[in-house]
């Protein structure tokens, strides 16, 4: 509870108890005895308990005092300790002797009010406003407030306009729940909606990168294999081993792919989509372990290509299947737009950040232009960004195209401006 709660707590109750004494005092002082607090009909005699004065003073006594004064004290508590507080008012009612006030009955209901709503215990709670209602009923059958017959109305029509203002409110309060499950559903279906675009957006990234490379070079091959197949046998029957060879690692590859987006057990004992007899079994995602094989692969497709490698050493697993990406996206390229360019690949081992680069000398259109898609390169941007890394391909100032990605190999190295000769390249 805030601290301005209490204080108005021990305010309400200051006030109510400074009244509910006055109040016991004029009565007794202005009646002079003759004023009766409760009427008691027990049976068909009616009978009046008066206030009680102490003998020669025309003053209540100072227990009667005490107890008018507890019967509103207590609301200090009304919120900390709710049981309590009740329960000592209506004792202190009980034991006021008739010298009760409008003000006593207000605090008694205000404090079995604060119960109901305040108390952690609700059912102790509740227990305890129907003891006390069957208490005060038992000990006064017949009981009216000492309220004068004009305030009548008001006595209807007060608790009438609280229970329907509640009413309202607990209405008001009922919708704007509703609101807020309504946007926290839509909110839900948005959030599942975009993370099941990025999921598609990322597996066409892959599906991309796994298929688009090995088959350009299986049509390169395959060209290869038809134009020297009357003229020269051994060498088709070479270019067609290649395709084979091809076609088995895009089937590793898409398997491995597969295998993390179907549901666990999915696939069925013994299966063998690539139709090899398990001699591709499942291997791990590629990385720059492997470019020597990427590179060979490519030569063998008839792509002259030079490789160049300074520094090698380990990577994480997602950085490195990031890098072998973006060299098997560039070769892709050149084998779709560029034929059989002299292509160069450089890599460098930096001690922050790892840099590549691929060119090449033809003459091929932008990989962004109509004609190319452009999925390779966004889907390359998204996967070096991840680990802050920048990623540039444009034309050569001499002919031809380049290729240009820098990757931090530790985090804060993202935050660090790219090299000159990276911003050189990228121009």
């Amino acid at each position: 509870m805030s601290g301005a709660a209490r204080a108005a707590d021990a305010v309400i109750a200051a006030v109510a108890t400074i009244a509910a004494v006055v109040a016991v005092i004029v009565q007794a002082r202005t009646s002079g005895g003759g004023f009766g607090t409760f009427i008691v009909r027990p049976g068909f005699k009616p009978v009046i308990i008066r206030p009680v004065l102490a003998p020669g003073t025309g003053w209540p006594p100072p227990g009667i005092l005490v107890a008018a004064a507890l019967t509103a004290a207590p609301l200090a508590f009304r919120r900390i300790y709710p049981i309590a507080a009740f329960c000592v008012i209506l004792c202190a009612v009980i034991g006021s002797n008739g010298n009760t006030t409008t003000i006593t009955y207000a605090a008694a209901i205000f404090a079995a009010y604060s119960a109901v709503a305040y108390s952690p215990y609700r059912r102790a709670a509740l227990l305890s406003v129907l003891a006390a209602a069957v208490i005060v009923t038992a000990a006064y059958p017949n009981t009216t407030p000492p309220v004068p017959e004009r305030f009548t109305a008001l006595l209807i029509l007060i608790p009438t306009v609280a229970v329907a203002a509640a009413i309202r409110v607990w209405r008001r309060r009922a919708a704007e729940s509703a609101e807020r499950l309504r946007r926290a559903q839509a909110e839900h279906e948005a959030e599942t909606r975009r993370a099941v675009e990025l999921e598609r957006a990322r597996i066409a990234s892959e599906m991309h990168d796994v298929v688009t490379h090995n088959v350009s070079v299986m049509v390169v091959q395959a060209g290869a294999a038809r134009r020297v197949l009357d003229s020269s046998p051994d060498d088709a029957r070479e270019a067609l081993l290649a395709v084979e060879a091809s076609g088995r690692t895009a089937m590793t590859e898409l398997r491995n792919l597969l295998g993390l987006l179907a549901p666990a057990g999915a696939a069925e004992p013994g299966a063998d989509p690539a139709g090899d007899g398990g001699e591709a079994a499942l291997s791990p995602q590629p990385d720059l372990g492997q470019i020597d094989a990427l590179v060979e692969r490519v030569r063998a497709a008839g792509l002259p290509v030079e490789l160049s490698v300074a520094g090698r050493r380990d990577l994480p697993a997602g950085l490195a299947l990031a890098a072998y990406r973006v060299v098997q996206e560039a070769l892709t390229n050149v084998l779709k737009h560029a034929g059989q360019a002299k292509t160069t690949i450089q890599i460098e081992y930096r001690p922050a950040e790892l840099f590549i680069t691929v060119y090449d000398d033809g003459g091929h259109a932008t990989m962004a232009a109509p004609g190319g898609d452009g999925r390779g390169l966004i889907g390359l941007r998204e996967r070096i960004a991840v680990y802050g890394g920048q990623l540039d391909a444009g034309p050569r100032p001499g002919g031809g195209w380049r290729l240009t990605a820098r990757i931090p190999l530790d985090p804060a190295a993202g935050d660090r401006p790219a090299p000159a000769d990276f911003q050189a390249a990228s121009t």
